[in-house]
């Protein structure tokens, strides 16, 4: 019988803080540092001011269309499907207007999956695949499988669980 994977989408496949941080700068001048974000997220490390900033691109309609996909996160999945029954999840419900986006981002940068691979949701508590892939660490709470954390700035501190590092990371121990 073939496993099945769970693979979160934004902060594991997908860079939507990459696109934060840039319309941020666009909007007010300011840069953060690798050394800012460590063990945070963006909106810890912005003024009291613009906490709902980052909250306001992300339900801007097209944020989510042409976000940078991660590296080798196409290749790497490409091969997963092959060997697992993969399902990307993403808690899009969310941000409601980032639907349509994160579908049509889908499909132009993961064209071998199929539509029935994607869940859209609200609560990923009724994710119950083998294994999952997520960054936060709060959507294992009620989580049977696998999990693995999909290592990034914000999560840094939290401990566990196994890593993984990046995709390449993902070879070595899904492949």
């Amino acid at each position: 019988m073939q496993l099945s994977i769970a693979i979160d989408m934004d902060e594991t496949i997908a860079d939507p803080i990459k696109k934060a941080r840039e319309w941020y700068y666009r909007d007010f001048g300011k840069t953060f540092t690798t050394e800012e974000l460590h063990g945070k997220s963006l909106t810890d490390i912005l003024p009291a001011e613009h906490k709902l900033k980052i909250r306001e691109y992300l339900n801007t309609p097209g944020f989510f269309r042409d976000i940078d996909v991660f590296p080798h996160a196409q290749e790497v999945l490409e091969e997963l499907n092959k060997k697992y029954k993969l399902f990307i999840v993403s808690a899009a419900m969310e941000f409601p207007t980032s639907l349509k986006d994160k579908y049509d981002w889908l499909q132009d940068n993961f064209p071998f999956l199929s539509w029935k691979q994607f869940c859209f949701c609200g609560d990923k508590s009724i994710v119950q695949t083998d294994i999952m892939i997520d960054d936060l660490t709060r959507n294992f709470a009620h989580f049977k499988g696998k999990p693995y954390l999909y290592s990034g700035h914000h999560n840094i501190h939290a401990e566990g669980f196994e890593r993984i590092l990046d995709w390449q990371d993902a070879v070595a121990k899904l492949l």
